[in-house]
């Protein structure tokens, strides 16, 4: 999709449709979900509802004045390839917040609620993150405190996002907090899914005597295409070789049958691939 869109359109154009279509769905999930049932899934969108709750403040005049704040310090601290790259996305998730601020659902369960607003903004962002841009937020704290300190950005994200949700707990209870944890791991699990596709691909690594047998079965009956690795035994030092397959999930049971009726002592190590490029996977991008 990805590839098509730039090939079509452009780079820069498609680039920018993913920015603003991924924006619209976050204030979309905010407003719809999170917001009305005080969902705290963390980040700056988490720190806006707190606000909300305690002092009234305006959701979108809170998320733009961050926003301005975090950009400027960017354009200092970061250079300008982050400012550029953080702008779009910074301004337009408070403009659509404000001009979607009639859409709350607060009719339906929390935990509907949390499911359903992780899901819309974890889409989102991953969307702006395949537009190459960036939502701002705790984003741009991260990239901040990792050039002054060597710390993970996934660390340091977890820290600021684990710092506004126990800052919820001063504000509402218990259950709501656990809400907000369940719509925060699905928001990085959806931000995955767009990155990497939903597609499950796995890599089968196979040790068996009888790899020459396994190996033609697999290129001429499965029609797939196998690497051959050499090895060496940890046990006795022997020089063997190992076949490494990767396939999609669903043609895994056949792949293993096949390789059963070979040898049924053969070792076999199944691991997930979480992205596969290359010929009859994802294309390059």
């Amino acid at each position: 999709m990805v590839q098509t869109l730039q090939k079509k359109m452009g780079t820069r154009f498609s680039d920018t449709l993913f920015i603003v279509i991924g924006t619209l769905f976050v204030a979309f999930g905010f407003n719809a979900f999170l917001l009305p049932n005080r969902i705290v899934s963390g980040g700056i969108n988490g720190l806006t509802i707190i606000l909300y709750e305690t002092l009234h403040l305006t959701p979108s005049i809170v998320l733009f004045s961050v926003n301005f704040v975090l950009l400027t310090l960017s354009f200092f601290l970061l250079g300008k390839e982050v400012f550029f790259k953080s702008i779009l996305g910074s301004f337009l998730v408070p403009l659509f917040v404000s001009l979607l601020h009639g859409v709350a659902l607060s009719s339906i369960e929390p935990i509907l609620a949390a499911i359903f607003g992780g899901i819309t903004v974890g889409l989102g962002v991953g969307l702006v993150f395949l537009g190459k841009g960036s939502t701002g937020g705790t984003a741009l704290i991260a990239l901040i405190v990792q050039k002054y300190i060597p710390i993970k950005l996934g660390i340091i994200l977890g820290i600021c996002d684990g710092l506004v949700i126990l800052s919820a707990l001063f504000v509402f209870d218990v259950q709501a907090v656990l809400f907000a944890l369940i719509a925060l791991y699905l928001t990085s699990r959806m931000v995955d899914t767009v990155q990497v596709g939903p597609e499950s691909s796995k890599n089968v690594m196979i040790i068996s005597n009888n790899y020459k047998k396994i190996r033609e079965q697999i290129i001429s009956d499965l029609d797939l295409g196998a690497t051959l690795i050499s090895i060496e035994g940890g046990l006795n030092l022997e020089e063997k070789k190992m076949i490494m397959v990767v396939i999609q999930e669903n043609q895994f049971i056949a792949l293993k049958q096949a390789i059963l009726d070979i040898d049924e002592e053969a070792f076999v190590v199944v691991t997930s691939a979480h992205e596969v490029v290359g010929k009859g996977f994802t294309a390059y991008r």
